[in-house]
């Protein structure tokens, strides 16, 4: 389990990745997201997880570059995730978006290059496109978000190369414990996005009681509880006291009893889109 920071956990492909990473949804370009992304770095953090829908590359791109000409961290140290928008999907518009995710971050190559939703009728075309993409070593990984089993057994089908992660909605609300056995079983890295609810849990008083009896914030009991379960996690925050609350999980481990509790919270409650239902 990790013990710090910059702990790894390994794809089925022998790619390291980073247990903890910084979530970028929502944040808007300029120079609060560059500060943001470098300070993140500065206090250890090597994942950054954006999209192209997100419109925030190019600030992402430019933290990058600064904060490794002020800290002299390898470009190879760093994890980065992009994804693949919906109007994007299909083979050759994939290979295109992933070149302008590229261009806009001003990178080589992507660590993990994600299909963002699992669009009806276009899925699996664009999963043949990140399987090119992979095969010619443009990328490290590919994976992608908001899939259900089911979409897995239709990808497999015909894929070549199985996923490697699943990001998805993942909190003590939503524990989606059926795609994790799955994902688990399939050797796919599960990934949390929202792992805080969007806040909606930091005052749920179980967590709150849970927080307590570790000195923890809520926050920091949520994320512990994602780590324990085997699945990364990307909390989002532009504030610096925030981004290294989030990430003070490592000086403490929750006892099972207290797993099965915060397990317990859970309602399949949703507070994004279900990926059987969404309309973008």
């Amino acid at each position: 389990m990790a013990k710090h920071i910059q702990d790894t956990t390994t794809l089925h492909n022998g790619v390291r990745m980073p247990w903890l990473g910084l979530g970028v949804w929502k944040v808007e370009e300029g120079a609060g997201l560059v500060d943001a992304v470098k300070a993140a770095v500065k206090q250890g953090y090597r994942s950054i997880d954006t999209a192209a829908v997100y419109g925030n590359e190019k600030s992402v791109g430019q933290a990058i570059r600064e904060v490794i000409a002020e800290t002299g961290i390898a470009r190879e140290d760093l994890f980065i995730t992009s994804k693949v928008w919906n109007s994007d999907q299909g083979y050759e518009s994939t290979l295109a978006a992933y070149e302008t995710s590229l261009n806009k971050l001003g990178l080589d190559y992507l660590d993990l290059y994600l299909v963002h939703w699992p669009v009806k009728g276009k899925y699996e075309e664009t999963w043949r496109a990140l399987e090119t993409l992979y095969n010619e070593k443009r990328v490290k990984a590919i994976g992608v978000s908001n899939f259900h089993v089911h979409h897995f057994e239709t990808l497999l089908k015909n894929a070549t190369i199985k996923p490697m992660v699943n990001q998805v909605e993942f909190h003590p609300q939503l524990a989606q414990q059926e795609l994790l056995n799955y994902c688990k079983e399939q050797n796919i890295q599960m990934e949390a996005w929202s792992p805080l609810a969007q806040g909606q849990l930091l005052n749920d008083p179980i967590l709150q009681e849970i927080a307590d009896k570790y000195g923890k914030t809520t926050a920091q009991v949520i994320l512990r509880w994602d780590l324990q379960h085997g699945v990364i996690t990307i909390p989002k925050s532009v504030n610096e006291q925030r981004i290294i609350e989030n990430a003070s999980l490592f000086d403490f481990e929750l006892s099972q009893e207290d797993v099965a509790r915060i397990d317990g919270l859970n309602q399949n409650l949703r507070v994004g889109p279900d990926p059987d239902n969404f309309n973008f």
